[in-house]
């Protein structure tokens, strides 16, 4: 039953992280991600002056303790030196003060001498640690920069993607039908060229109307005056003038033949 459950736990994370993944903004994922790698280079930074400090402190107390070494083996020196000169004057009594004393800072001498043999290896120890604390330092902060400028180019090709986004989207919309009640960008041109050719035709139209009749017009006008000056020149020759014919009827306005005038 544990184990279902849990297993039934598991799945709702992984659903909810998905889901969660899906509508996050990949820019604040971004600096998410290079908010924690700064955050974790930060603490390894502490960790290293933490490696370095204590390189440091175990090389402070070295040389105190070879301060101190040396100190003592040059008043063990001394006391034994005084030793032999109380010995050559006949004090026995001092001699063996001396003596005594010379023995008192021989086991300081050992005690001292342990100690710096143990800083010497805590010293090389953290000598070894320090550089490695170092390095990570130098190899993490490199990945960091790497990430900073992978994070940029990130963001660029983000910008870039939403603008194509955008005019995918635009584009679409141009070819396809945003609802019922409205129209494409194609239908509606269709429409207006339709308008338009129609609205052309009729003037090319009307304008052949008009030309026919102007036509017509000049026509009748020229014969008028053919015949007027046919009249002046059968005058001038003293010829009859030709028996009238007869006009054929015209037209009405609303195109039906005139009736012909009564004999």
């Amino acid at each position: 039953m544990f184990k279902y459950i849990k297993k039934q736990w598991n799945y709702l994370v992984a659903k909810l992280t998905g889901r969660f993944n899906d509508n996050a903004d990949p820019k604040v994922q971004l600096e998410q991600a290079i908010s924690s790698a700064q955050t974790q280079h930060k603490q390894l930074k502490e960790q290293a002056a933490n490696v370095i400090a204590g390189q440091k402190q175990a090389e402070i107390r070295l040389n105190k303790k070879m301060t101190e070494l040396e100190k003592l083996n040059g008043n063990a020196r001394q006391a034994l030196i005084m030793a032999a000169d109380a010995q050559k004057a006949g004090n026995a009594e001092k001699a063996a003060q001396y003596t005594s004393a010379a023995e008192t800072i021989a086991d300081r001498l050992l005690s001292i001498e342990s100690d710096v043999e143990s800083l010497k290896s805590m010293v090389l120890e953290s000598a070894q640690a320090s550089d490695q604390a170092k390095a990570a330092v130098k190899q993490n902060s490199r990945l960091l920069q790497e990430k900073i400028a992978e994070k940029s180019k990130l963001l660029s090709q983000l910008e870039q993607a939403k603008m194509q986004e955008e005019m995918n989207s635009a584009m679409s919309q141009l070819t396809e039908t945003v609802g019922d009640d409205v129209p494409t960008l194609n239908e509606v041109t269709e429409k207006i060229e339709a308008r338009y050719a129609k609205a052309k035709a009729s003037a090319e139209l009307t304008d052949v109307t008009v030309e026919s009749r102007v036509l017509e017009i000049e026509q009748a006008t020229a014969n008028v005056e053919a015949q007027s000056r046919l009249s002046e020149l059968r005058a001038e020759l003293g010829l009859d003038s030709p028996p009238a014919v007869e006009a054929a009827p015209t037209a009405s306005a609303e195109g039906q033949p005139l009736p012909a005038p009564e004999a």
